[in-house]
This record gives structure tokens, C-alpha cells and sequence, in this order.
């Protein structure tokens, strides 16, 4: 490494004086390390199951291969068409318990690359053996709801499905193979769910950049990161709604695909690297509540969004245009939507303390407290009745901002464009 590095402010700035120009005044901290790491092969597109096999040889000649049993008879001939010699293959159908990691690592034993086909708990128990028998693990969605395939996170639950850790693998999976085809299949809640779920990046990212909190790596989030949670948040506001469309009709489109690659890869991208916030604190309290806790992750981000954008005071015409967005789209902006039938001071109150429990939770501007909290979700309650839709032309969204959480006002003004 040359003697340089890291650059002088001075020689830094004799490169480009754009946007990311190192200020003139000295700089008198440590030279801060930022970390970025990926998945170093991703593979998207119609037919892509075909490529499986061949690219697990790249990295290993014992393949061991752990399939959703539910997607088995979908997939299942074409992943086995694409290898050389077939790989020892075990259906999972059941929880990611510890128990059941230590059976499937049993039987993958001597394999050396573990491939993951199916949802989240079939990649999350193959991750689950990968890591505990020490190969390298790739990952074959089925389904598009989060950004587990691309992501080195592993959830751990027990018997009774309670979540009891995240575990992580060593490094990103060494290959992410995605067939949208089988994507644009699948029911269409799940690539809901996952758009859901990506949205959030982009504004969780920034909170995290704001106010220095580590990501995943142990760093600050990076100016790449950033960049890749905003361009997975255009893609969607652009593709989203035409993408369930196509999904709707089972069929496969541009814009489907590029939803999936915000869902699945860029989203992965943005948060390991950008950090998470208020949005995915709000998940921790959602699974405490009937009729919330049997919703997917993605449904609860969704709604987790709306609350951080309270949280940090964010103009209430960005607030009513995403829930308008979220409206179109068949996500939940309200308790109800997410199942809980009854919602009462007393339940906001309790869910507000769950939330506040979260680490994410520390990413904001301000301590917060289990008041400011419940203030956010009571103010988000007042949505469905005060902003269903979307803008209409000749109406515009006047932002409010003072004491308390007051409702926001919308005001007819003739001749008034959107933002």
C-alpha cells in the first residue's frame, strides 16, 4: 500500500472538485474505514436456472443442494438438467432451527458448495449448513419478497417460531441466480412484499449516513451505498405498479425485471453496505401484534416506512404521496391493513416500547423516546382516511411542521402542479 494513502485533504482535492470534494478545513479526526462488499456474481433473467450447475462448479465439484420442497416439482428438473453430475439434494419443508441446521448439515457432509433453492427459509437453512460445514453457499430465489438471497443474514427461530438470532455467513453468497420467469409465477403478494421491503433502503441509508451509525460491515455507510438504495427506490417508484401488473397476468416484462433486481440485489446492497433504521425497528413491534405478526417482513417495512418518515419530520407531501404510492401498490399503510383488529392506545403503547428496543432504532437525528414513537404510528393511523390516493391534479399537499403531530392539510390550489 503506498505511503500516501490515505490522501492529504490537500492532494485529495486536486482531483475533482465535484459534489464529493474533501472541504478546506483541515481534517482532525482519524481517517475513517468504510467497508463494501457484495455478492461478486449475479445472475438475472428468463432461463437462468439453466446456469445453475455450471456456475457451482466454478466453486466446487461436490455440490449439495437444499430445495424448498413446495417449489421442488417447479424447479426441481430444470436445476438438476443444468449440472454435469448430480448434486446431493435434500427437500426442506420445515423450520430454521439449530436442529434442523445440524440434520441437513449432516447429510451435506463433504459438500463443497451448498446451493439454496426456494423462499426465505429454504435459503436461510441452506445458508444456515454452508456456514456451519464451512463451504462457500449460492442462491437461488424463487420468490422475490426480501432481500435475503443477495444478503450474508441468517434468521434463526425456534420451534414456535420466534426468532432467536441473525447469524451471518463469512461474506455475501458467492453467486445469486435469479429466473425472473419463475418470479413473474409466483403469487403476486411476494414481490409485493419485497418492494415493500426494498423502498425502505434509500431512506434508512440516509438516516444512517446522517448520523454515522455502523452498518453491517462495523463502518459508516458508504457513498456507494447510498447511491444504490436511491436507484433501487427509482426503479421501483418507475416499475413497480407495472411490474405486479405483469405478475398478475403471469406474465414477463422489462419492468418486472427491473423490480426484481431492486428487490432482490439492490436492495441487499443498500442495506448491508447503507444500514437500517426506524422502518425495520417498526418490524420488532409489528410480529408482537395478531393479525400483524402472520403478515410478511415486507408488508411490515411498508408501514415501518411511514413511521420513520414521521420520526424525522419529513414534509408531509413526501409522507401522503408514499402512502398514496404504497395504496396503489396493495401495501398496508395502516394497523388494520396489517390484520390487528382492534387498535387502542394501550396497543400503540406497548408496540411503541417493543420498537424502541430495536438497535436500528438509534440511526435517527434525536434520542428518541417510546412517546415520540407512539406519536409517529398515531399519526400514521390517521392516513387511510385522510390520503388513499394519490395527488390529484389541481390539489397540492401543504406541509406542516410546529408543535405536536398535527394531520396533514390538504388545500385545492387551482393551477398547482405535483412534485
Amino acid at each position: 500500500m503506498p505511503k500516501a494513502w490515505p490522501p492529504s485533504p490537500r492532494s485529495a482535492r486536486q482531483g475533482s472538485q465535484g459534489v464529493d470534494a474533501l472541504p478546506a478545513t483541515p481534517i482532525r479526526s482519524a481517517p475513517v474505514i468504510r467497508i463494501f462488499a457484495a455478492t461478486p456474481f449475479y445472475l438475472q433473467g428468463v432461463g437462468a436456472l439453466a446456469h445453475v450447475g455450471a456456475v457451482a462448479a466454478r466453486h466446487g465439484r461436490k455440490p449439495g443442494l437444499i430445495i424448498d420442497a413446495r417449489v421442488r416439482p417447479l424447479v426441481g428438473d430444470a436445476i438438476r438438467a443444468s449440472f454435469a453430475v448430480p448434486p446431493r439434494e435434500v427437500a426442506f419443508a420445515g423450520e430454521v432451527t439449530d436442529g434442523n441446521i445440524a440434520l441437513l448439515s449432516q447429510e451435506m457432509a463433504g459438500c463443497e458448495v451448498i446451493i439454496g433453492v426456494g423462499g426465505g427459509k429454504a435459503l436461510d437453512a441452506a445458508k444456515g449448513v454452508a456456514l456451519r460445514i464451512g463451504s462457500p453457499f449460492l442462491s437461488v430465489p424463487t420468490i422475490a419478497s426480501n432481500d435475503g438471497p443477495a444478503s450474508r443474514g441468517i434468521a434463526i427461530y425456534d420451534d414456535t417460531h420466534q426468532l432467536v438470532r441473525v447469524d451471518q455467513l463469512p461474506s455475501n453468497p458467492v453467486a445469486v441466480i435469479v429466473d425472473s420467469a419463475i418470479i413473474a409465477r409466483a403469487p403476486p403478494h411476494f414481490l409485493r412484499a419485497g418492494i415493500g421491503d426494498a423502498i425502505a433502503k434509500t431512506f434508512e441509508a440516509q438516516a444512517c449516513a446522517r448520523t454515522a451509525t455502523r452498518t453491517k460491515q462495523g463502518t459508516t455507510a458508504t457513498h456507494a451505498a447510498l447511491a444504490i438504495a436511491d436507484a433501487a427506490y427509482r426503479l421501483l417508484r418507475t416499475h413497480a405498479e407495472a411490474a405486479l401488473a405483469s405478475v398478475n397476468r403471469g406474465e414477463h416484462s422489462e419492468a418486472l425485471e427491473a423490480t426484481i433486481e431492486a428487490c432482490i440485489l439492490l436492495s441487499a446492497l443498500g442495506f448491508e453496505n447503507g444500514g437500517l433504521s426506524i422502518a425495520h425497528s417498526v418490524t420488532r413491534g409489528l410480529l408482537r401484534l395478531d393479525g400483524a405478526k402472520e403478515r410478511l417482513h415486507g408488508e411490515h417495512v411498508a408501514y415501518g416506512v411511514l413511521v420513520q418518515l414521521v420520526v424525522e419530520r419529513r414534509p408531509n407531501a413526501t409522507l401522503v404521496e408514499m402512502a398514496a404510492f404504497l395504496t396503489r401498490i396493495g401495501l398496508p399503510i395502516s394497523l388494520a391493513d396489517l390484520g390487528v383488529r382492534a387498535v387502542t392506545p394501550e396497543l400503540i403503547e406497548t408496540t411503541a416500547a417493543v420498537i424502541l428496543s430495536s438497535p436500528h432504532v438509534r440511526a435517527t437525528d434525536r434520542h428518541l423516546t417510546q412517546g415520540d414513537i407512539a406519536a409517529a404510528i398515531r399519526f400514521v393511523e390517521t392516513l387511510p382516511a385522510r390520503a388513499p390516493r394519490a395527488p390529484e391534479s389541481g390539489v397540492t399537499y401543504v406541509i406542516s411542521h410546529g408543535a405536536g403531530w398535527t394531520p396533514p392539510r390538504v388545500c385545492p390550489t387551482p393551477g398547482a402542479r405535483s412534485g
